[in-house]
Order: structure tokens, then C-alpha cells, then sequence
């Protein structure tokens, strides 16, 4: 068996710097193709307004997060996606600007909903992220927008 020891001093220090050398390229490259699959990953090669929605039920260590990708051209991600989109072009893509239903009467009762919308809408970036007290606070001041599974969830 032969040692790295066992060669000579010149012989090591031209190893060493050959490695010394590579390293920068190895890395390099490493770094590349790392950040390949996040670059394909990223939303910012999605055309058009779209949005990445979810909706957590319960509180902060909940695992009940249902999530689509909304996407408005053409409508698509969930049931009511060309109602969401609508009420978002009217909004300019902001959430909170998005119009309520301010008829709706909802119970005092705590059953916590978090939702959260990111994505680009008009070449902005959007990040939206709030809790309502329950399913149908959530209805009534964000419409379809988060209205990921309306037939499997019951009106609190």
C-alpha cells in the first residue's frame, strides 16, 4: 500500500496545489448545479398573474394547510378560480384590497384559518399572509381567493 507520505516533497506540494487550483471550479460548478432546480423551482418563470395559495386550519402547529397554484390566464387551481381571479384584477392583485361581502353575518366562534398568497401579479411581487377567526370571516373578506375546497369544508 502506497502512502501520500511515501512521495516526495516536490511531488506533494504540485498535488497540493493542483487540488488548491480546483477547488474554486469545483465549487463553482457545485453551486451551479445546485441552483439549477431552484431556478426552475421559481415562480418568476411562470407567465402572467399567478398566485401560490394556502389555507391552514387550526393553529400555528396545525398540519391541516391545504395549497394550489392560482393561476388567472387562463383561470385555473382551484373550484372557483375565474371568480378569484376576477376579484384580484379588480384588486390589482392585492389581497386585502380584494372586495368583501359586507352583508355576511359570521358566528363568534374561534376556529382559526391562516391563509397565504404568494406570487407576482402584474410583474409585482405579492406575499399575503393573515388568520381569520374562522371559515366564514376568511368568505367573507377574501371571497374565492381562498376558497381552496368549498365542497369538503363545512361553514363554521
Amino acid at each position: 500500500m502506497t502512502y501520500f507520505s511515501d512521495f516526495p516533497q516536490r511531488s506533494r506540494s504540485r498535488a497540493a496545489r493542483a487540488v488548491r487550483r480546483a477547488l474554486p471550479a469545483a465549487a463553482a460548478l457545485l453551486l451551479a448545479v445546485g441552483a439549477a432546480p431552484a431556478l426552475a423551482a421559481s415562480g418568476d418563470a411562470l407567465p402572467g398573474n399567478w398566485l401560490q395559495l394556502t389555507v391552514t386550519r387550526g393553529d400555528a402547529r396545525s398540519s391541516d394547510t391545504r395549497g394550489t397554484l392560482l393561476m388567472c390566464d387562463p383561470p385555473q387551481g382551484h373550484s372557483r378560480a375565474a371568480e378569484a381571479c376576477d376579484m384580484l384584477t379588480r384588486a390589482d392583485g392585492d389581497v386585502d384590497a380584494v372586495p368583501g361581502d359586507g352583508d355576511r353575518v359570521c358566528p363568534l366562534v374561534y376556529a382559526p384559518v391562516t391563509v397565504r398568497a404568494q406570487g407576482r401579479w402584474n410583474g409585482r411581487a405579492v406575499d399575503y399572509r393573515h388568520t381569520f377567526s374562522n371559515d366564514c370571516e376568511r368568505e367573507a373578506l377574501t371571497g374565492a381567493v381562498f376558497a381552496l375546497d368549498d365542497e369538503q369544508v363545512p361553514e363554521v
